[in-house]
């Protein structure tokens, strides 16, 4: 696979999209996602090599069978991420300089049902991630966060749909498993998204 260095960030096309990097989906959350907190700093450091930056975040009120009692870990899963909940807020960690200056471009999924890709989710005023990203003139996006199986593939997947190039920065994504992991890079480069170590 091509290394982290062997692409430059174009300041006018290209936008680095944080995947729901929240306290439930790391170390002591609801849902942890194993080792996801090691992924942050990469994550901090990619924030200041890119002028657009938009992150995502599950922010479910009533999403119906998501939540599962008891989950099968398939399709329903354990009580996570309710709106308004610490648990729905972004880890610590991420909260930077950096990222204070693009939290205006936030982008909150599932409200009132099941939803994986960050293309799913709408911001502030209502616009949904893929047509700010059009507004914004961009037309490469670079994906990093949790997890990679999950909501990582969901959105590089729905990204390359809808005509986006499209990476993966491996080194900034934490898997729920390896083989579950490594089942979603061999699905995402399959449909087109490059995935770089």
């Amino acid at each position: 696979m091509p290394k982290t260095n062997d692409f430059v960030v174009d300041p006018e096309h290209d936008a680095l999209v944080v995947v729901d990097v929240q306290k439930d989906f790391c170390e002591g959350g609801a849902l942890p996602v194993p080792d996801a907190a090691s992924i942050i700093p990469k994550i901090v450091d990619l924030m200041d090599q890119f002028p657009h930056v938009c992150t995502t975040r599950d922010w479910h009120e009533a999403p119906g069978d998501h939540f599962g009692d008891p989950p099968d870990f398939v399709d329903s899963w354990p009580i996570h991420c309710v709106a308004g909940t610490e648990g729905a807020e972004y880890h610590p960690a991420l909260i930077t300089d950096a990222f204070i200056d693009f939290v205006g471009m936030e982008f909150r999924k599932g409200k009132n049902r099941a939803a994986y890709s960050g293309f799913e989710g709408v911001n502030y005023s209502g616009r949904d991630l893929g047509d700010y990203l059009r507004l914004m003139k961009i037309t490469r996006v670079f994906i990093v966060g949790l997890a990679t199986d999950y909501c990582v593939k969901a959105t590089a997947l729905d990204a390359v749909r809808q005509g986006f190039r499209t990476i993966v920065l491996l080194k900034a994504c934490r898997g729920v498993t390896p083989e579950t992991a490594a089942a979603a890079i061999v699905e995402m480069r399959d449909s087109g998204v490059v995935c770089i170590e």
